[in-house]
């Protein structure tokens, strides 16, 4: 790209999979990296490639103060962050009765908090700079979810929920929001992920996830890498985005399960609404009832 001016980006798990190919990607082209991981010295291919460009960070993203005093150091070092991506993430494989409360909670607080944190951050030198791009690593599991995979799935939807207002609030801003959801990768995500006690009263889940898993075809680690960087140029880019192919179909017969079983409920949902005649007489009657929007 001739006319392409250099950027400065904050990646979370740049260290492996997705991520450590994405770093890559903005490296080759001459942008500037603030590239983190748990442990910094898995970083050092990438200072040892590119130098200067990069700048190694090594913390928990669940550590809010860490992740504060992270992102205030690449301020400082690079002067501002153009594109934060909060790849970082795991994926604990269970049933929901099988998961541990540790094993629970530390799910929701890599891959929910942890990109809540960084996006925190990131967002009063974005808006004081007038511009900004969020690129979350959600997943096809961000708006489906498959049994065995609850925990997982219960972190990418938060992701996508607290996105979606997000990006509303901050348009005015001129920082833009997209949900990057990735349909299957080799990156070793699931190997490299604590999995929880297996109770055979649902070995019939695991077998039902991996069945419905078998037919995906996984997509190219380094062609995802060009597409992050496409979509980090658009001028307006999507609020969601899936990576890889097949997930669109999947998404379509999601939504319209959802459809189809809300219209087949909907005398049940008019009847939980009542009459209008009796809310209005219950409404004078009861001035400080309970309302839920």
């Amino acid at each position: 790209m001739t006319d392409h001016h250099p950027r400065t980006w904050f990646l979370t798990g740049a260290s492996r999979g997705l991520g450590a190919q994405w770093a890559r990607a903005v490296l080759e082209r001459g942008d500037r990296l603030a590239a983190t991981a748990r442990d910094a010295a898995s970083l050092k291919p990438l200072v040892d490639a590119h130098g200067d460009q990069v700048l190694p960070l090594g913390f928990d993203v669940a550590d809010a103060t860490a992740v504060r005093q992270a992102v205030a150091a690449a301020e400082a070092h690079f002067g501002g962050i153009d594109v934060l991506v909060n790849n970082a993430g795991h994926m604990l494989v269970g049933a929901v009765e099988e998961v541990t409360d540790a094993q629970a909670r530390a799910q929701m607080d890599t891959n929910f908090f942890g990109a809540l944190w960084t996006t925190r951050a990131v967002l009063p030198g974005m808006r004081a700079r007038g511009g900004g791009r969020i690129l979350q690593v959600s997943s096809l599991g961000g708006v489906i979810a498959y049994p065995a995979l609850g925990l997982y799935h219960a972190s990418k939807w938060a992701l996508e929920a607290v996105s979606q207002s997000l990006a509303a609030e901050v348009a005015a801003y001129g920082i833009h929001v997209t949900l990057i959801e990735p349909i299957v990768f080799h990156t070793g995500l699931m190997a490299s992920s604590p999995q929880a006690r297996q109770d055979e009263a649902f070995a019939h889940a695991r077998q039902a996830l991996f069945a419905g898993a078998a037919h995906i075809v996984p997509g190219d680690v380094a062609a995802s890498g060009r597409a992050v960087l496409e979509l980090a140029d658009a001028a307006e880019p999507p609020l969601r985005v899936l990576f890889g192919v097949g997930g669109l179909d999947e998404v379509r017969e999601e939504y319209a399960r959802r459809l189809d079983g809300w219209q087949k409920w909907e005398s049940l949902s008019r009847a939980a609404h009542g009459s209008a005649a009796d809310a209005a007489r219950r409404h004078t009657l009861e001035p400080f009832s309970e309302r839920s929007s």
